[in-house]
């Protein structure tokens, strides 16, 4: 962990100046969820079901939304990210939006201590591993901060389509975790190609197997693996709609035959 500190801090800085930027966004649309108090997909909607009455722990929740969509659906919700601009967001949003929730800033691979209580429910989605570089720590944070009988949902970005530099299709980032980061210079951000920022941003590639097998190293039982061959979100270069107003994305050119986002759920045992 300590030899990750640096990469850590880079990011960390990063997400702090993407916040505001973000909260500003079309592609975040804050002034839509104000009016209906819902981000989620569809996806983990129906994979996850009914939360009302549970306790959910959203890791690397950025601003909130989501970790507050989930509280208006009834569940005792708890947001952790490492970015205190977006943790102040998402309690400013809490107050405003009078959605009752908890918001933590941390490394997720640092909560002990920070969090002790157990939840029914530990959330993370789209766009969080590549950010951590261990996923074992990560699998056994899961584990330790899950009641018996709770599990863990991950909707994540299918670690193919990261292996690809979509603006050349060509794969020039490994599928398999190469423990040192990849270095890159981004300017803007996905939710906003033309913002005012500049940063080198540092991530960890994460295999499928690797996913599976560190949550399974960590004691959960896995009750799922979907993968499908679309994207919730126009995030990256050369997307387009599988049909017109669908609100899901395909890489020109790959169409079915390629896995975009997989989802994923494991239980811990009683």
């Amino acid at each position: 962990m300590e030899e990750s500190q640096k990469y850590f801090e880079a990011n960390q800085q990063m997400w702090d100046d993407k916040t505001p930027v973000h909260a500003q966004s079309a592609f975040y649309d804050v002034a839509t969820f104000r009016q209906t108090h819902n981000s989620l997909n569809s996806i983990e909607q129906q994979e996850i079901g009914d939360v009302q009455g549970k306790s959910l722990l959203h890791l690397q929740c950025h601003f909130g939304m989501d970790t507050l969509s989930w509280a208006k659906k009834g569940a005792m919700a708890t947001g952790v990210d490492f970015s205190q601009e977006a943790v102040d967001l998402a309690s400013s949003l809490s107050n405003e939006l009078n959605i009752p929730a908890k918001f933590i800033c941390s490394n997720v691979l640092e909560l002990d201590g920070k969090v002790e209580e157990q939840f029914d429910i530990v959330f993370t989605s789209y766009g969080v591993i590549c950010w951590l570089p261990d996923l074992n720590v990560w699998a056994h944070t899961i584990r330790q901060r899950l009641k018996p009988g709770g599990f863990f949902y991950i909707a994540e970005t299918h670690p193919l389509i990261m292996s690809f530099d979509l603006d050349t299709y060509q794969a020039n980032y490994s599928y398999f975790n190469q423990h040192t980061p990849d270095e890159e210079t981004i300017e803007g951000t996905y939710a906003d190609l033309d913002a005012p920022l500049k940063h080198t941003e540092y991530t960890w590639g994460h295999s499928l197997s690797e996913v599976v097998n560190a949550l399974i190293n960590s004691g959960l039982q896995i009750d799922f693996l979907n993968e499908f061959p679309y994207y919730p979100y126009n995030c990256f270069p050369n997307m387009e709609e599988t049909k017109a107003g669908s609100g899901l994305w395909q890489v020109k050119g790959w169409g079915n035959k390629m896995p975009h986002l997989f989802t994923l759920k494991a239980t811990r045992p009683n």
